[in-house]
């Protein structure tokens, strides 16, 4: 038995080199630490000096009290690769309910995994396989994860279940998910299963940097709907880029999102919806003090949720269709939202409505916002090719065009029988979203040559600050700027009840809904009840 409480993974049979297969060494090791931990009590510390250590073809189940403590980013590097197992998954260490029988009376406990990385670019699976993570731990008790970099896994990056009295701090996940099409389970830079411990679990997500990733940067999923909704979730400080969806709550209760950014993701930069795998939708969380820009759909996807969910002092900006969309998913939840709260948000210069609802809400409150300058996307159709157009990974310029800057926001532009979304432009020149989260460009088939003909289609007519496609029923809008101030107004309506659309019994006052590039106020269905006083028209 080991009795030592720090051991140098040097000295007991890992090379480091780059070339030798450690994973055997690395697992003996780990299991003589654990069995020492298991007789006397004592967690241990295995710490790995500066080398690049090889895992091949098999993962390393984990044990109980051992930690796991490298010599910092790019100094301690675990190689991850399987060229003799193509359909074995080999993360760099699992434990797990399925596989190990792990659950709240059979845990890890008192361990800490910090200062290395995990390149999973080796890893290459027959089909897509969800346990192809970096690390693939579940039922964790007083864990710390902390300054880990994690990428191009072929599944989740950092995939570790049912975190109990534990702290992920400092996790850098690139371009993980590799083999996953943006439909399939996990596939995130960081994905958390939550549930196994019961009704709380104590977790704090905080300083971590997700880019790139093929579904999630960061969410947390209800692993089965007959759990309780797990609350006592914080993510704060947290970076999310460039993934398909960018921090998302499918199924916590009461997730507390604070002071994070959530930029340039393909699909919304903040999600609740019934995605996960029990089909449920997070409720009673706040997101506050975040920055939702330039997502190359929506800034923030709301919906599945009976409510409530609160977002209060956001900025939500240069999205590239909505800033705040209320829908739901088929098979999800779809009775009204409940207590809904958007509160002192900026929500502006996005590229159709600020504000979207195509799903029912009840008793929500939109107070004291500045809902300003959207409708963005106010270019008409436009073509060309020949001289003067070329494109590159992620560009289509056209020298003799004249676009109002980011008048063609969030479109497809299609050239031959491709086509890409544009993230933004200027008066020549389209900015192209990569094809899918991680990639460097934005073509399916190869970039078009030069003179490629183009064609980009028209805008929509309506574009307002508040949208009410759904029914809107006992709301509060009270104390909103909902206008347009720019040069060359794009923002047409403050408040527009489409055909479809009801808002009744709601109280709107004390707004400020002028100086929209139309009108005030579009009713195509009128309002029914409720009351309508001293708005600024």
């Amino acid at each position: 038995m080991l009795e030592t409480l720090t051991v140098d993974a040097r000295e007991h049979g890992l090379a480091g080199d780059g070339v030798t297969n450690d994973q055997p060494a690395f697992q003996r090791l780990v299991d003589e630490l654990g069995a020492a931990c298991a007789a006397d009590g004592r967690p241990r510390v295995l710490r790995v000096p500066a080398g690049t250590y090889l895992m091949r073809d098999r993962p390393t189940l984990w044990r109980s009290g051992v930690s796991l403590i490298g010599a910092g980013r790019g100094a301690t590097r675990f190689v991850l690769t399987n060229p003799g197992a193509r359909t074995t998954p080999v993360p760099l260490a699992w434990f797990t309910a399925a596989q190990h029988g792990a659950g709240p009376d059979n845990c890890l406990a008192d361990l800490t995994f910090a200062h290395f990385e995990i390149d999973g670019s080796g890893v290459e699976t027959e089909e897509y396989e969800v346990l192809a993570k970096g690390l693939g731990m579940q039922y964790v008790l007083r864990g710390r994860f902390s300054d880990l970099y994690i990428h191009d896994t072929a599944a989740t990056g950092f995939g570790c279940d049912f975190l109990q009295d534990t702290v992920v701090e400092g996790i850098l996940v690139e371009r993980c998910g590799r083999q996953d099409s943006g439909e399939q389970m996990g596939g995130a830079g960081i994905g958390i299963g939550i549930g196994g411990w019961g009704r709380v679990e104590r977790l704090t997500v905080t300083a971590c940097t997700a880019i790139g990733n093929g579904t999630n940067g960061i969410f947390l999923e209800l692993q089965n709907k007959d759990w309780p909704l797990t609350c006592g979730i914080r993510i704060t400080a947290c970076h999310a880029e460039g993934n398909r969806f960018g921090i998302s709550d499918w199924g916590a209760d009461g997730l507390l999102v604070t002071s994070s950014t959530m930029i340039g993701n393909h699909e919304a930069g903040f999600d609740v919806s019934s995605q996960g795998t029990s089909k449920i939708g997070g409720r009673g969380g706040i997101v506050t003090g975040c920055v939702i820009d330039g997502n190359v759909r929506d800034g923030v996807g709301l919906g599945n949720t009976p409510g409530p969910y609160a977002l209060r002092g956001n900025r939500i900006s240069d999205n590239g269709r909505y800033g705040y969309w209320e829908h739901n998913l088929a098979g999800g939840d779809d009775e009204p939202a409940v207590d809904v709260v958007l509160e002192a948000n900026d929500i502006r210069d996005n590229a159709l409505d600020g504000v979207r609802f195509d799903a029912a809400v009840r008793e929500a409150a939109i107070v004291d916002n500045r809902i300003r300058d959207n409708g963005r996307r106010h270019a008409g159709a436009a073509s060309g090719g020949g001289p003067g157009v070329r494109c590159t990974a992620l560009s289509l310029t056209d020298e003799n065009a004249d676009w109002p800057p980011d008048g063609h926001r969030g479109k497809e532009v299609t050239v031959g029988g491709q086509s890409a979304v544009v993230a933004r432009n200027s008066a020549t020149e389209l900015t192209l979203a990569p094809r899918r989260p991680g990639a460097d460009t934005a073509w399916w088939d190869g970039v078009p040559g030069p003179g490629a003909r183009y064609e980009l289609p028209p805008t929509v007519a309506v574009r307002a600050g508040l949208a009410v496609d759904g029914t809107v029923t006992r709301t509060w809008l009270d104390g909103n700027r909902i206008g347009d101030d720019q040069p060359v107004s794009t923002q047409t309506h403050g408040l527009r009840v489409t055909p479809s659309g009801t808002w009744a019994d709601c109280r709107a006052c004390d707004n400020d809904l002028g100086g929209n590039a139309v009108s005030a106020t579009l009713f195509e269905t009128p309002p029914a009840g409720g009351r309508w006083r001293d708005n600024d028209e």
